[in-house]
């Protein structure tokens, strides 16, 4: 009698395992103006920064204000 053995079913992740899926470059092709392009090319780096930053000064406002209506 034959043992039927389990096969295995889990993909190697080690540092050495191969792709297993493609990587996609998207490339679009439009014209813009220098700021525009110059914003498409920085605005993943850009928005958080300047989200987080809108966020502290609103802070800051806001304290200021009720530290003057405190007086």
């Amino acid at each position: 009698m034959a043992k039927n053995k389990k096969k295995r079913n889990k993909t190697y992740t080690g540092v050495d395992a191969a792709m297993t899926h493609p990587v996609i470059t998207k490339i679009s092709a439009t014209n813009r103006s220098k700021i525009g392009q110059w914003w498409f090319e920085r605005k993943k780096i850009l928005k958080p920064i300047l989200i987080t930053s809108g966020v502290v000064i609103f802070i800051i406002i806001m304290i200021i204000e009720i530290i003057q209506l405190a007086n």
